[in-house]
């Protein structure tokens, strides 16, 4: 038994999980500490992965070399691609997945890394020396000791569950809250910490549904899957979802409820996901509506076990019973487990560095819902930023890896993070970022791929098959731009989508100008790229058909914002030196406050913080001699 590390990573959630991979990946000799080693990667909410800006971090994190994009495909039982009614720059991957393949796929993966240890356990205090962490103390008495320390205790530190007026400590259902961190951060190096409030629907029983009285989601039996770099086929059934909706007669039954629900009679004080309401915040804040949508998901194909998306609740167990039976095709419906609320800490995010490291404590780094953020995707892209750091931490590298607005959402994320804070838990939208159109699902390897290439997280072989698909789309661009046809051959393409024929000969790149008309109707109608595709499976090939269209569709937009991100660049990287930006009466009154509690290392950082002015930047800029 041994009780040396490079890494800790404390908690096995999906921050946990991508952190110990990365780490492991890159050499760290790295030990994985959780509560229960049968629910790693465990989906405690909503079976899916991915949805609007949550797939691109998702597809981000499979160029990187991490495995929740793999995970995912390998466990999904119905896959979407979001937001299709749009460009092909805002579409988003969405999958259902079978939550208990999901995790034990993730163990069998973590499991065969060679440099990934496990310990069954908490953590209930931190080992520092010198405000450097060296380790963790566990209940069982146990001290492990290591290099760096990557906390991701989603919501475990001091979790308290409502279930109307039944309160009691757990970091979700039938699993114990964690204690001792939060207390030693706050009491002995000054860490500001928060409480948050999450939830969960009722599970349902689908032997007791009647689905003749639902409406059905039709499987998609879509091209797409998330990992690029993963050639196999789909290998779980797919499986439909189900749709319904609340009415008047379950609005008023949780109207009359309200004085037992803790969101509501002041049991719970701390604030909750705005973008994820309660179904009695919903009846609150939306009174005038008569009806919500309410999905119902299957939560795997080898149980009977369903999600009430929609409908997250803490109302007490004989009111959401009773509002489930006056609901079409739940009448007679039994639950496997109530909806419930969870309180937990979180510690202010502006209290870490870009690498996620903490400010007061060397070697120490948060992921995942410790920073204030909600859901499974924006715990993942966290983790595995914090693992490659915290691996370089451990071996005294100076490198780090800070992803930039125009890398990745991963950097969006973490630059808003610390910059702004949360006052409530930070969900990812394709809103926050102003280079959206570059941080699109079909390019995340061109994005990061050769970035993580250079560290060593992503293999030969994935790198290969980067390099065959640039060198693959390159000669694709080449023929498209310099290859004529007559109007024999362009009239089928332009007149199936709607469009007269043109009399002269045009190249064939042209062809993409018009809205309608794709690369796959350029290579359905003639023979020019046939045999440039054969190495490459369905789904790979509409990755590559969409990376073409997007390519001329969006080049004005494209070019607009490189331009855009040029002519920011040319100060980013100038570094900020010992500047006392109180005494800098120019500076807004903000700037000075902001920029001294953060304090940016470089213009680059000090231009993204909210309330930094253009006229700011202006100023130290002069201060800096330029």
């Amino acid at each position: 038994m041994t009780f040396d590390f490079d890494v800790i990573v404390v908690g096995a959630g999906h921050a946990g999980c991508e952190a110990a991979n990365a780490a492991a990946k890159l050499g760290s000799k790295t030990l994985l500490i959780t509560l229960d080693l049968t629910k790693i990667a465990a989906m405690s909410c909503n079976p899916a992965i991915g949805g609007i800006a949550k797939g691109q971090i998702v597809r981000d994190i499979d160029a990187m070399g991490g495995l929740t994009g793999i995970v995912t495909d390998y466990s999904s039982i119905q896959f979407r691609m979001l937001n299709m009614s749009k460009g092909n720059a805002m579409w988003s991957p969405r999958s259902q997945c079978d939550k208990a393949i999901f995790s034990s796929y993730w163990r069998y993966q973590l499991e065969h890394n060679p440099n990934v240890y496990f310990w069954q356990d908490s953590v209930n205090s931190l080992l520092i020396s010198d405000s450097k962490v060296i380790g963790v103390h566990t209940v069982q008495g146990v001290n492990f000791y290591s290099r760096s320390v990557v906390l991701t205790t989603g919501t475990f530190m001091n979790g308290l569950i409502h279930i109307g007026e039944v309160n009691y400590p757990g970091g979700r259902m039938a699993d114990a809250a964690s204690y001792g961190i939060t207390e030693q951060l706050s009491s002995e190096y000054g860490f500001e910490i928060g409480r948050l409030k999450t939830g969960t629907p009722v599970r349902l029983d689908g032997r007791t549904i009647d689905f003749s009285k639902l409406t059905e989601q039709e499987i998609e039996y879509s091209p797409y899957k998330f990992s690029f770099s993963n050639n196999s086929n789909k290998v779980q059934p797919q499986r439909k979802c189900f749709i319904t909706y609340t009415n008047t007669t379950v609005h008023d039954i949780i109207r009359n409820s309200l004085d037992r629900s803790p969101l509501f009679n002041g049991t719970i004080k701390s604030v909750g996901p705005r973008y994820c309401p309660s179904i009695e915040t919903k009846i609150v804040n939306f009174a005038s509506k008569d009806k919500h949508q309410l999905f119902i998901e299957p939560e795997g194909n080898n149980t009977y076990e369903y999600y009430l998306n929609g409908f997250s609740s803490s109302l007490p167990i004989d009111v959401q019973l009773n509002a489930l039976n006056e609901i079409e095709g739940l009448e007679n419906v039994q639950i496997l487990r109530p909806g419930y609320a969870i309180e937990y800490d979180y510690l202010d995010p502006t209290q870490l560095n870009y690498t996620l490291e903490t400010r007061k404590i060397q070697n120490l780094f948060f992921a995942g819902q410790i920073n204030g953020t909600t859901g499974y995707e924006e715990a993942a892209g966290q983790g595995i930023i914090a693992g490659i750091n915290a691996h370089y931490k451990s071996i005294n590298s100076t490198y780090q890896l800070i992803l930039g607005r125009d890398q990745s959402y991963i950097g969006v994320l973490i630059n808003d993070l610390i910059n702004k804070g949360v006052d409530e838990p930070y969900r990812m939208f394709t809103s926050r970022a102003e280079y959206r159109i570059l941080l699109r699902q079909d390019n995340s390897d061109d994005r990061l791929t050769p970035l993580a290439h250079n560290i060593g997280l992503v293999n030969s072989e994935q790198y290969s098959l980067y390099n065959a698909k640039i060198e693959l789309l390159n000669s694709i661009y080449t023929k498209l731009e310099n290859t004529k046809i007559k109007s024999e051959l362009s009239t089928p393409i332009l007149t199936q989508q709607g469009y007269n024929s043109i009399n002269q000969s045009t190249k064939l790149y042209k062809l993409l100008y018009y809205p309608n008309i794709s690369f796959s109707h350029i290579y359905n109608n003639t023979s020019f790229f046939k045999s440039q595709f054969n190495s490459y499976s369905e789904e790979q090939k509409q990755i590559l058909f969409d990376s073409i269209d997007i390519h001329y569709k969006y080049s004005g937009y494209i070019e607009r914002e490189q331009n855009k991100i040029q002519s920011l660049s040319k100060y980013s990287n100038l570094h900020i030196n010992n500047i006392d930006y109180q005494s800098i009466l120019s500076l807004s009154f903000e700037a000075r406050e902001k920029l001294s509690r953060i304090n940016p290392k470089t213009i680059g950082e000090a231009s993204s913080i909210s309330g930094v002015s253009p006229s700011d930047i202006n100023i130290l800029l002069t201060l800096l001699g330029y």
